[in-house]
């Protein structure tokens, strides 16, 4: 069956635009031919509407309507050789192809102005995204670090993921993760609010704690002047996950605000760095008062750690079951993070049959032996779009960085 997809797919990419004209315009030739030849008891004339439609199904409105012209033309040509134009039925006929070849180029207009707008959106929705989301670099301190993010199917592109890395003032990196409730413009608008205030705030404060207590009195502070309250009624907040990972030593701290935990692969084994001090998501400004406690980890050289969105693991099959990403990383060759996201990336649409539901995002982060003693320069990648299936159908692009 795929290879039959790829097959159809190539053939329409040769024989695409004006030159696929060429079926349409011999189905008229046959028709009128074979209706010609045939006795006046048989009326073929009316199969000529195929032609505009068929023309409506890959090219504009104008070679629609020239093939729709070429269509009436071919009945009127059958009606001169059976009867004369005068004849009730052969007027009827041409009325009728003549209506229905004028709708399908009406159809075909709207078709085209609409996917002309969403290709505007679409673009527009692309270019916010890359200017929020800036491409981490693939190397920050001693880390090495690779990305995946995964649209859901919204011909906008656009969701609430977020994430982004940046150099404390000491030799530290900070790193944040979270999804924002909800999806659309208002989405994009609230996880703007907590990357700025992150980006502003990492080389800023000393410890965590204070970081994410300046997070969360932007997002409490600013929230209400980009969330969508007239459609979403309901409660604005941000899973978030902070960590601050330190250049020498093999100690790392992070703060749970109510995010999925992150997997720490070491010697071939996952473990789930499930929070002991959990905190409230951001936005949920008076639960916040008691302040937020950092919860240590070890990461030693070599190891990798996978921050996640929920996306991820709230995946579904088509059978409904959820994706076990904690038993699948165990189970892929993780020579490095982009090699490790290749694999979770190629698994999950194959779990998912293609179909995901939701966005999601993730970070691969590996501590290396070594690093280099100046700030990396970070350059915006190629980022390289995958699809999920061969069709406009697809359901899901995916967007990853190879160091």
């Amino acid at each position: 069956m795929a290879v039959r997809r790829v097959s159809v797919d190539r053939f329409l990419e040769q024989w695409s635009g004006r030159g696929v004209v060429a079926i349409p315009l011999a189905l008229i030739v046959v028709i009128t031919v074979t209706d010609l030849r045939s006795g006046p008891d048989v009326h073929l004339g009316p199969l000529l509407v195929i032609a505009p439609a068929l023309t409506a199904s890959f090219a504009g409105p104008r070679l629609t309507a020239a093939v729709g012209v070429a269509a009436v033309a071919a009945q009127v040509l059958i009606a001169v050789f059976h009867g004369g134009l005068t004849t009730t039925n052969h007027v009827a006929q041409i009325i009728a192809l003549t209506i229905l070849s004028a709708l399908v180029v009406f159809v075909c207009y709207v078709r085209e102005r609409r996917d002309r707008q969403l290709s505007r959106a679409r673009s527009v929705a692309e270019t916010a995204q890359l200017v929020l989301l800036r491409p981490p670099p693939h190397r920050i301190g001693p880390l090495r670090v690779a990305w995946l993010y995964l649209a859901a199917e919204d011909e906008t592109r656009i969701g609430g993921d977020l994430f982004a890395l940046a150099r404390a003032a000491h030799d530290s990196t900070r790193v944040v993760i979270g999804d924002v409730r909800g999806k659309g413009l208002a989405a994009i608008g609230e996880a703007s609010i907590v990357l700025g205030a992150f980006r502003e705030g990492a080389h800023r404060y000393a410890t965590l704690s204070e970081l994410v207590t300046a997070v969360e009195e932007s997002v409490c502070r600013e929230t209400e002047e980009v969330a969508d309250t007239r459609y979403d009624v309901g409660e604005h907040f941000i899973t978030a996950l902070v960590l601050d990972i330190p250049d020498h030593g093999t100690h790392a701290q992070m703060i749970h605000c109510g995010h999925p935990p992150p997997l720490l692969l070491h010697d071939h084994q996952v473990t789930v760095l499930t929070p002991r001090s959990p905190a409230p998501p951001l936005g949920m400004c008076g639960l916040s008062a008691a302040g937020h406690r950092t919860d240590p980890f070890t990461f030693e050289a070599g190891d990798i750690l996978l921050l996640y969105t929920d996306g991820v693991i709230e995946a579904r099959s088509p059978g409904g079951a959820f994706y076990p990403l904690a038993e699948r990383v165990a189970a892929f060759p993780a020579t490095s993070p982009a090699n490790l996201l290749r694999h979770l990336h190629s698994d999950l649409l194959a779990h998912t049959g293609g179909q995901n539901t939701d966005d999601a995002a993730v970070l691969a982060i590996e501590r290396t032996a070594s690093h280099h003693p100046h700030r990396p320069r970070i350059t915006a990648p190629s980022p390289v779009t995958v699809a999920g299936a061969a069709d406009r159908r697809r359901s899901s692009t995916a967007v990853w960085r190879q160091p």
